[in-house]
């Protein structure tokens, strides 16, 4: 599946949540992470994410689509994360 993430977290938190997110997905601007994921490694990102959130002031909030091709997106202004794909 393909999914946008978006997160806020307190600023404490904020460079865990980056490196985290990182890990699984393309950074695409700020707390902005998209790409592929298997439900099992998103099950995974969720369970780390919640143990470094703080639940009563932070939040995760997640987009998903089966495919990209799905997902019409536009940039406006400067992209910060070009992605691109090499085989």
């Amino acid at each position: 599946m393909y999914v946008i993430l978006v997160y806020d977290a307190g600023e404490k938190r904020v460079g865990k949540m980056l490196k985290l997110c990182r890990r699984y997905l393309n950074w695409i601007q700020n707390s902005v992470f998209e790409g592929e994921i298997t439900e099992a490694k998103l099950q995974q990102l969720k369970y780390e994410a919640a143990n470094i959130m703080d639940k009563e002031t932070d939040s995760l909030i997640i987009f998903k689509t089966r495919q990209e091709k799905w997902l019409e997106k536009e940039v406006v202004g400067q992209e910060r994360q070009k992605l691109d794909n090499f085989l």
